[in-house]
């Protein structure tokens, strides 16, 4: 790999690292934020569902977005909004404030989003895929701290936003000067390399030739808005089910839900090792059996110290099925299709990290202990997609 691939590579890290930030900073802040400001504690959820439309959104309609505008111009105007949007967030004097930061938060995210992940898939190989999405475990972990550090000081949640935003404009004015090495990235590893792990494909195979609105085009989508879906219901609700429904204290369950995250975070970084060794299908459907081992221990609670096993494996199982499924797109589809379909994985996967959770919160309470039964059937519909996936493609 060249220097500036590498360098490149570098910055696509921090791209990811910043997508991040910003996801968990807002609940954390959002105490402090609205009696400041004299709203209702409810409107953070109105917010929160109009900036993960508007991702959905964008991530729809990126595909033909990028293949008018090229990737590099994209991510570049799009880091750009969304550090506008938190310096913006850091001045709000009311509501319209957090409405109009909301818009260009969403937007940009959903295009950083779907950018990023189609450009390393078309350019990078499948370690690098994986260790992406760690980065922006790093984010989400990262972004939090320094708003609770922020929080400490006289200048609490607005110089949280403001830093986080003057970060990402930064790192906008980063994308813009580094366009040339944009369009001279390197060109992904033979088929061989990430087909290591997989019996059905030679390397040798053809080209793919399913088009973006061909059923598997569409069935890819679906995959991503089960599989997020799940993952995000768990993030929300594994420590409300073990101090609500199993009598954990909150302290504990905090230990329990950052273990999650840390095994999610540590999976992906391991699967990069081996990604093409294995190949991305032998990651996904060893990731599946993992997660629906931990899944189905977690939803049996056989006692305390189980609970904290079962979302270790169930984290783990988990890492590796976004980068892999989405790196894995270019080997399944035409190459006019392939950022199309990323795009469309992308936004459904907003999608379903909005509904699902949101739902089972209206099994909370009365039936609390029904939750992880939902991770279980959503991990059962996506090895069957999977598996119908992998037949057709």
């Amino acid at each position: 790999m060249s220097r500036s691939g590498l360098l490149l590579l570098l910055i696509i890290y921090l791209g990811f690292i910043s997508l991040g930030l910003p996801d968990g900073t807002f609940g954390v802040a959002w105490p402090e934020v609205y009696p400041e400001l004299e709203l209702p504690i409810g409107l953070a959820g109105a917010v929160a569902v109009l900036i993960t439309l508007l991702s959905a959104t964008t991530g729809f309609l990126s595909g033909r977005i990028i293949a008018r505008f090229r990737t590099g111009p994209v991510v570049a105007v799009s880091c750009l909004l969304t550090g506008s949007a938190l310096v913006l967030f850091s001045q709000a004097q009311g509501p319209w404030w957090l409405w109009l930061a909301a818009v260009p938060l969403g937007i940009g995210a959903g295009a950083v989003d779907a950018g990023l992940n189609g450009f390393v898939a078309r350019h990078y190989s499948g370690r690098h895929m994986n260790w992406l999405h760690a980065c922006w475990g790093v984010g989400a972990t990262a972004g939090p701290l320094l708003m609770g550090f922020a929080l400490r000081t006289d200048g609490g949640w607005r110089l949280g936003y403001g830093v986080l935003g003057s970060f990402q404009v930064g790192l906008a004015v980063i994308f813009v000067l580094t366009l040339p090495w944009w369009a001279a990235a390197p060109d992904r590893p033979a088929a061989g390399e990430s087909r290591a792990g997989d019996t059905d494909v030679a390397s040798g195979a053809a080209a793919p030739n399913w088009g973006a609105n061909s059923w598997a085009g569409w069935l890819s989508p679906v995959l991503f808005a089960v599989i997020v879906a799940v993952e995000t219901t768990a993030a929300l609700w594994a420590g409300s089910i073990l101090v609500v429904g199993r009598g954990f204290e909150p302290g504990v369950a905090a230990w329990c839900g950052a273990a999650l995250f840390g095994a999610m975070t540590m999976g992906r970084i391991l699967a990069g090792f081996v990604a093409e060794r294995w190949g991305n299908r032998r990651l996904v459907a060893l990731g599946l059996g993992g997660a629906m081992v931990g899944a189905v221990i977690f939803a049996m609670n056989p006692g305390p110290w189980f609970n904290v096993a079962a979302l270790v494996v169930f984290g783990l199982g988990m890492a590796p099925l976004y980068p892999c499924l989405m790196h894995e797109v270019p080997r399944r589809f035409a190459a006019d299709a392939a950022q199309t379909v990323i795009g469309r994985q992308s936004g459904a996967a907003y999608l379903g990290a909005a509904i699902m959770p949101t739902a089972a919160g209206a099994l909370a309470a009365n039936a609390i202990h029904v939750i992880p039964w939902l991770w279980v059937g959503g991990l059962a519909l996506g090895m069957l997609g999977v598996r119908q996936l992998n037949k057709i493609t």
